[in-house]
């Protein structure tokens, strides 16, 4: 065959197959509105055979309602899993959609706000005195850097509060796992104070916006913070649950100079974001004032968790042989 009868059977076969293989590009966005004569290598699609079918499967049935009587364009990218795992439609006790996806309607609770908020571990043996020192050491400048400027001192204390309970948790999940033991629920009681903390920035998230340097800041301390806390933990899980019982205390200490602040009127006291509202059930009406108080009552709650922890261990005991405070925020 010569070269030109060999090139014009390649054309004839690349013609008959490119609408049922490369037609794939054009659904998914890729290759689409470059030109017709370009030929485009099949992009991973082709590798889940299955998924991409299914796609295109999709594609060719008529618009659906989404149950509010508007029509859903089939023809918008829509993630499919090839393990047919769906994502659940939540709604609130009403019926209405439920708007968050970091938290859902069984998580939220209320908080108690009774606690002792005054409440401090007098540092008497040399260990405890080490770990209050290293609080007091590490608060001082990060009061003289935000002065009264609280909501972004709030940002960098929950991004680093938000570290002790997931390591904690994560190095006795890990001695279970290897000791093949039970862990009294301690580690998921520290989960549940990592996670609560996250929820603390996630609701400082929806009333502030961070500059670059506090953005910054906050990946050097976390970072600085989250692997100094991780090996004082292997040392000494007595001496990390003590650090950060003290840390509580100052994050409690730093709510109430917020809420002070709020009823002389040096900072507004603007309505709550909703997302504070669902979490910690506020009523709809709940301002600014309410969601510290809430804030700083979990931090209280951790404060007793950790000091709590450090006891135990302190008097010759393991976390294991005392069940552990779940749902103690």
């Amino acid at each position: 065959m010569s070269h030109n009868g060999a090139v014009k059977l390649s054309g004839t076969l690349l013609r008959q197959l490119r609408p049922s293989i490369f037609s794939m590009s054009s659904s998914y966005g890729i290759g689409a509105g470059r030109g017709i004569g370009v030929l485009r290598v099949p992009t991973p699609e082709i590798r889940y055979w299955s998924t991409v079918a299914s796609e295109e499967k999709k594609s060719t049935q008529p618009p659906a309602g989404d149950g509010e009587g508007k029509a859903v364009d089939n023809n918008k990218v829509v993630v499919s899993s090839y393990w047919g795992l769906t994502p659940p439609k939540v709604s609130k006790a009403d019926g209405s959609p439920w708007r968050w996806n970091c938290f859902r309607p069984w998580e939220t609770y209320t908080a108690d706000v009774s606690i002792d908020v005054k409440k401090h571990h007098v540092a008497s043996t040399f260990m405890d005195k080490f770990a209050y020192w290293t609080v007091q050491t590490l608060k001082y400048p990060t009061y003289l850097f935000f002065q009264r400027r609280h909501m972004c001192h709030a940002l960098l204390l929950e991004t680093v509060a938000a570290v002790p309970g997931m390591v904690g948790g994560m190095l006795l999940h890990c001695k279970s796992l290897r000791r093949f033991e039970h862990s009294g629920g301690w580690i998921k009681a520290l989960l549940e104070e990592a996670e609560n903390e996250r929820m603390h920035l996630m609701t400082f998230i929806e009333l502030s916006n961070p500059q670059w340097y506090e953005r910054a800041l906050v990946f050097t301390v976390q970072g600085l913070f989250f692997n100094a806390y991780f090996f004082t933990y292997l040392a000494s899980p007595k001496l990390a649950h003590r650090i950060t019982g003290y840390l509580e205390e100052e994050a409690v200490n730093s709510y109430t100079e917020f809420l002070n602040d709020i009823e002389n009127g040096k900072f507004d006291n603007s309505p709550a974001p909703a997302i504070a509202i669902d979490y910690w059930r506020l009523p709809p009406d709940a301002r600014l004032k309410d969601v510290i108080t809430v804030i700083r009552a979990d931090e209280a709650h951790h404060r007793d968790l950790n000091h709590f922890a450090s006891d135990i261990q302190c008097q010759g005991h393991e976390l294991k042989e005392y069940p552990a405070p779940i749902g103690y925020h």
